[in-house]
């Protein structure tokens, strides 16, 4: 891979866009390799966290930019069919991100602005260094946010505030992401990847499998009536209590609840 590093330890998985020259802006091909490296890490059951994270620039300094947002070099002479095709070439590997069975931490360590914010929302959760700047400077290149930033922010952090920043091209700072509900929390630049890995072993820690089948609740009850999504809420509780909804109860569930009326640490290993 030419603009991606990925290294795997203790079952998570980091991800890191190094593309220093630009400051780890995406282009074509760095989203081919995202699309390719995800569609590897679905398949292992040794990752049950990836944390996504930009590379250092080229002086080094590994808290500039997180992905400054989409490649303004590459897309600056697209056809209309052009553009649409290359924000569905986005949208394949940011849905990876959102609906893999694999937790998704995107640990942002600078700017995100652009295709960058729009990554960081296409993940579960968002730790931002303190340093961090998030916008959607769209509207300002007489485009519009093309990598799903018009429908994540205002799922995230409601309508009015993601027009507001789409109309603006506004930057925000970490804080003021962490006030409006973007991000889920900031901590200072050193603390940011042990951070991340931290809540990462938390979360391996958890039924992993029941992690992956409550991610895939979330998710897809979101946009349903609750009526509807209360009931498929109830037939995953169910898949969960009873794989296959035959006889096999899966272990996790077994030794989870039995380690609960034991009172001892639980030994969940189902993904």
């Amino acid at each position: 891979m030419n603009n991606l590093t990925l290294t795997v330890e203790n079952e998570i998985a980091v991800l890191t866009i190094t593309r220093p020259a630009a400051l780890n802006a995406l282009n074509s091909e760095t989203l081919d390799e995202l699309n390719t490296v995800l569609t590897e890490i679905e398949g292992r059951d040794d990752i049950k966290v990836v944390i996504l994270t930009g590379g250092a620039d080229k002086k080094g300094n590994e808290f500039k930019s997180f992905v400054a947002g989409a490649d303004i070099a590459e897309m600056v002479n697209f056809s209309a069919a052009e553009a649409r095709a290359f924000g569905m070439k986005a949208s394949v590997p940011f849905f990876k991100l959102m609906n893999m069975r694999q937790v998704t931490i995107a640990a942002v360590n600078g700017f995100a602005l652009g295709g960058g914010c729009e990554i960081s929302m296409a993940c579960d959760i968002r730790i931002a260094s303190d340093n961090a700047v998030f916008g959607q400077p769209e509207c300002g290149l007489g485009i519009i946010p093309g990598f799903g930033g018009t429908q994540r922010l205002a799922r995230l952090v409601g309508m009015g505030r993601a027009k507001e920043m789409i109309f603006t091209c506004d930057n925000i700072d970490a804080n003021e992401a962490y006030r409006i509900g973007l991000v889920n929390k900031v901590v200072a630049k050193e603390e940011l990847m042990p951070t991340a890995k931290a809540m990462a072993e938390k979360i391996i820690s958890k039924g992993s499998y029941a992690v992956s089948i409550a991610k895939a609740a979330i998710n897809n009850g979101y946009d349903m009536d609750i009526k509807n999504a209360v009931e498929m809420e109830a037939n995953l509780f169910g898949v969960v209590n009873d794989l296959f909804g035959v006889t096999c109860s899966t272990h996790d569930k077994k030794e989870g609840m039995s380690a609960f009326l034991e009172r001892r640490a639980a030994d969940l290993t189902d993904f």
